[in-house]
This record gives structure tokens, sequence and C-alpha cells, in this order.
């Protein structure tokens, strides 16, 4: 550990049913440390091939991501790592106290729920969230609201510099065939797109879609959806150019989540669906500030008629008038101004460095300890200050725990 390259952890899981949201953000933050002069090293279990190769390929491979407080207390001192990041719902909650009782500055990413977790510092960037001071440990700071979400790189340099300034703008807002894009996150965990699809073409009107198919196994349902006259619909794989294409797309239909931060920062209009209890709250509250149109909850869009018209109806009107979308996409661009990262980067730097500070006054002697002048010139006489001198440097010193 050293004060002129910090070295931080960041210890986040990705799967199939988990998705790869959490360490999207993570990799956003990893950016902006790693731009600093920090070394960051992801830890966790990347069970999305796809995505594995792409931290690979950014220098950012996972390492094994330990399970237990013990265990990661460990891998924090074999790394040698000054603050560690931890983004997970599945994450011993006792992990965050163990770091920190350890002296590793703790950064504590939730979505609402703090699990109890005992961190340093919370960051929820959800829409309108808060974390209350009261609820947190003494000491702790919390960061709370999209003035903190963490967007990667490849969304900044997509985000337009600035909202659409009319139906007239930069997109063909009056296309006769709009382009859609439609996605449901990096695994598509509860099979969406051939769900919602249909909805799409079943509003009869001209459009070409690109669907992103996340899974090989939901490519049949997806190539067997019936395309009415003047409708297109290309299936392409998992793909790093979401935030081009997303630009380009006339509208996006995607699954409310982490993605949907990426979304309004690129000022893309979006219809929502949500797909698991924990998108709930934050497609409601996109939904009623309108920065983006919902189309209610996938099991009812699967289950029930009235729903699934609903939906149609919807995208319909989106279809129909450019102008709405224009609206969602203004609305969207400057709910999200892409600085987050910066400012969570720049609050876990803090940290660090208030930490390196404390173990430097707790080294450095004190006035009433310094030797007087005749005390030094004692010891230099004494055979045994020689012995001592001449033997091995004192181990290193981890910086003492920060403030509880």
């Amino acid at each position: 550990m050293t004060a002129t390259a910090p070295r931080i952890g960041i210890r986040v899981d990705a799967g199939i049913t988990t998705g790869v949201g959490h360490v999207m953000r993570c990799l956003a933050l990893a950016e902006e440390l790693a731009s600093r002069g920090a070394e960051v090293l992801m830890l966790g279990d990347i069970a999305v091939p796809w995505l594995r190769d792409d931290m690979a390929a950014r220098g950012l491979p996972p390492l094994p991501g330990p399970l237990t407080p013990a265990d990661l207390v460990d891998a924090a001192g074999e790394h040698g790592l000054d603050a560690m990041v931890l983004d997970s719902y599945e994450l011993d909650p006792a992990c965050a106290a163990a770091l920190r009782d350890a002296g590793v500055a703790t950064l504590a990413i939730v979505d609402g729920d703090t699990r109890g977790q005992v961190a340093n510092l919370y960051l929820d960037q959800n829409l309108d969230a808060s974390l209350r001071a009261s609820g947190l440990p003494a000491g702790a700071r919390a960061l709370a609201g999209l003035r903190y979400t963490l967007v990667r790189d490849a969304v900044l340099a997509a985000r337009p510099s600035s909202p659409p300034a009319s139906a007239a703008g930069s997109r063909p807002w009056a296309a006769p065939a709009p382009r859609v894009l439609c996605f449901f996150g990096g695994t598509d965990a509860y099979g969406a797109a051939p769900t919602v699809l249909p909805l799409l073409l079943a509003t009869g009107r001209a459009v070409a879609a690109t669907v992103v198919v996340a899974r090989p196994e939901l490519h049949d349902a997806l190539a067997a959806v019936e395309i009415g006259p003047e409708q297109s619909v290309t299936l392409i794989p998992p793909t790093d150019r979401l935030p081009e294409l997303a630009t380009s797309a006339d509208l996006v239909i995607s699954a409310s989540g982490t993605s949907t931060w990426d979304l309004l920062c690129l000022g893309a209009p979006v219809a929502l669906v949500w797909v698991a209890d924990n998108q709930q709250q934050g497609f409601d509250r996109v939904v009623a500030r309108e920065l983006a149109a919902g189309l209610g909850r996938l099991d009812d869009l699967v289950a029930d008629p009235a729903v699934r018209r609903a939906a149609t109806a919807t995208l319909d009107g989106l279809l129909a008038e450019p102008s709405r979308r224009h609206e969602l996409a203004a609305r969207a661009w400057r709910s999200v101004d892409g600085r987050g990262r910066s400012r969570v980067a720049d609050a876990l730097l803090g940290l660090i460095a208030t930490a390196e500070q404390s173990a430097t006054a707790e080294q450095s002697p004190t006035a009433e300890q310094s030797p007087t002048a005749e005390q030094s010139a004692t010891a230099e006489r004494s055979p045994t200050a020689q012995q001592v001198s001449s033997g091995p440097a004192p181990a290193a010193t981890r910086p003492a725990p920060l403030p509880r």
C-alpha cells in the first residue's frame, strides 16, 4: 500500500440469474479510479463468458472472490489493498465490518437496503434514493441519488453534448419506420425478449427492430415471432455497441435496472418493463417522473391479456408520436449528467487519504518521545543501540482502522 498509487479491490459477482448490472456499474468506477492512477483488482465469480472475456480485455481479469469475512480480509492483506468496494446481494454482510475493522476503507454499493453492512461509505445510485444518516454507523458517509450514478466510458463517449433541441433534432423522429432497440439485461434471465417483441409488432406499424439475444436458448423463440408488413427484426448477440445502438434508435425497450441509468444518460427515449421485485420501485419512480414510458411487470404481460393490450397501446402511441419520444429523451438526458463516478471516486480516495494521514500521525514520535541531543549522543555510543540499529528493518504497519 502506497500513498502514490492506491490499491483498490472490487468484490462483485455476475451470473445468469443475478445478471451483469452490478459488474457494469463497478467497471464504471474502476475506469474512473484507474484514470486517476489507482490500481484496481476485480474479485468475484463472473459466470457470464462474454463478460469475463470483456473484463480480461480491459486488463481487469476477475480474481477469485472470497465468500467469508475472514477470507476477504486475508485477500485484502495479500493484495495490499487500501480499500474494498462491495457490490453484492449475496455476500455475507459481515464482510464490510471485518474489512473496516482491519483498516481497509470500505464502500458498500446498495440498492435501498444496506443489508446491515457496516461500511465507511455507502452508495445508492437510484432515483430518489435516501440513505438516512441516522441508520448508518457513526462516521459513515452516504452518497444517494442520480447525482452519483456510475456510468462507463463507452456510455460517456456516446452521450450527446446536449439534449435533443426539438423533434427535428439529431434523431429522425418522424422516420417512416422507427428504429427500435430491444434488450433486457446482459443475460435476460427471465426471458423478456420473446414476450415483449410480439407486443411491439402487434402495433401493426412499420418498425425496424434490433433485438439482443442474451442467451442462445432464446433465439428460436424470437426467430419464430410473426412479422407484419413493413416490419423487420434483426437478432444480434450481446454486444459492446449498445450505447451506439441506443443513441441511434428512435425507441429503446428494456428492463428496469442498472442499464436504465445508462439509457437516461444517453438521452434515449425508453419504454421499460420490470422483471424482478427489486426493480419495481425504480420502475415506478422513473415512470412517475416521465423519464421513461412504462409497459408493466413481465409476469403480468405473460399472463394477462388486458395488460398486454395496454402495453401494445403504449408502444403504438410512442411509435405514432415522435414528439412524445422527443420529450422522454430530453428529460432523460437532463436527469443523469455522467459525472457521478467522479464524485464517488472523490469520496473513496478521500477515505484512503484520511487513513494514510492517520497512520502517519500515529507512527510519528510526539514531542515528549523525541530524544534530546544528550540522549542521542549516549545512544550512539551504546553497543546495545548499535546492535539494535543494525538489525532488520521493522515490518510495515497497516493504517490504523478508520473511525467506527
